[in-house]
Parts: C-alpha cells; structure tokens; sequence
C-alpha cells in the first residue's frame, strides 16, 4: 500500500514538472499553489494515455477555463492553448514551403481556386485577450505590464529550426482556418470578409508567404 501510494505520489511530482515545463508562462501567471493545484486536479481528471508525455496537456487549456480559482486571470486559458500549440508546432513534421518559382508557376487570376497546402507545423490559436502581447511581455520580462483589452489571434508554426508566434492581422485567423479546412483561396477569403469586414486578403496571404507556410497548391477546376 505504501509502496503503491509512493509511485503515485512520484507520478504526480512528475507530470507536475511535464506540465510546468510545457507551460511556462501559463504557470508564471498565477500564484505557485494556485497552478500546483490545478495541475494536480487536471491530472486526476486526464491521467496520460501515453507513456510519452511530450504532448501531455493539449487540453490543459479547456480545463483551466472550468477552474474557479483563474477566474481573476480570465485568459488563462487562452495562453495555455497557446503554449499548448507552441509544443505540438515544434513537434509537427518539416516540410519545405515553395519556392519562389513554383509560386509563379501559378498565374494570378488562378489562385482564388486553388487549395493550399500549408506548414503541417500551422497553429492558429484565437484569443478575445492580447494573448500574444502577454505571452511576448512574459518572456521578455516576467511581471510585466499589458493592456488586456484588445483582441489577438496568433499564429503559431515552425518554418524552420525555432517555433514562432505572430500576430494576425484582422480575419487573418478566420481565413488560415478554412485554408486548413480544405477551402479554396476564395472561399476562405469570403469568410475571413464576413467575419470581420477589416480583412485583407493581401496582407493575410503576405502572413503565409513572408513566413514560408504554403507548401503546395492544388488547382481545383471544378470551383
């Protein structure tokens, strides 16, 4: 009994560190004992499937949004799905994106049809909090000042060696969405349109581009 009592006991300091090392920041903005017990009572609920724990927590996030005791910190949640993404990004396959002639391969008019293929390292975590403002303040200087009152979506991937995170410019999210959902540029474009009427198609596409995220196209006739 004491004996099966002390591996659970050092099963739990261990997910404990997984989970503080995969969400540094998350932990960083709340109290030591308010994430030692959160971790704690998200383990008891979602125990690893896996041996493996490199990607344990993926939804650490959604838990956090049902634990009372983050209700002073409202985007918890938010940066944890965030760090969450980070993790999988650095994790996800390489790839490389297309080159510049390929790219002109395609003529212009064509492209509202095309499918695009993009970064198997491609996140895109939506936030009604600055979430890339904070996770930036934190890194570059832990307890510091932010404005949370503005919305940020982020892009999270990894075009190379190192995970970045952007911030996406208005429908930029809503648009990488429905291109990973398999919609054609115009389509998707005609979303991000509804969704907010600030959307720029040139700008987003810029995002993909400039980043080297697009990795193939598909021309669709049938659209």
């Amino acid at each position: 009994m004491g004996s099966s009592a002390s591996a659970m006991h050092s099963d739990i300091v261990c997910l404990t560190k997984v989970l503080a090392t995969r969400f540094p920041v998350t932990r960083a903005l709340v109290e030591d004992d308010v994430f030692r017990g959160m971790v704690q009572a998200f383990i008891a609920l979602s125990p690893p499937r896996s041996p493996v724990t490199l990607t344990y927590g993926d939804d650490f996030g959604d838990f956090i949004d049902t634990f009372p005791l983050v209700l002073p910190v409202p985007y918890l949640g938010d940066m944890a799905r965030l760090e969450a993404a980070r993790t999988r990004a650095h994790y996800a396959a390489d790839a490389s994106p297309l080159t510049v002639r390929e790219l002109a391969a395609f003529a212009p008019h064509s492209w509202e049809q095309c499918l695009a293929v993009l970064h198997p390292s491609v996140q895109v975590v939506r936030s009604t909090y600055p979430i890339v403002t904070i996770w930036e303040t934190y890194v570059a200087k832990p307890q510091g000042k932010f404005d949370n009152s503005r919305p940020e979506d982020a892009l999270i991937a990894r075009p190379d060696l190192v995970v970045e995170i952007h911030r996406l410019p208005p429908g930029g999210a809503v648009f990488i969405q429905h291109l990973m959902n398999n919609s054609v540029f115009r389509d998707a474009a005609d979303k991000a349109a509804v969704a907010d009427p600030r959307f720029d198609l040139v700008t987003s596409l810029s995002v993909l581009l400039s980043h080297h995220l697009i990795i193939g196209l598909n021309l669709c006739a049938n659209q």
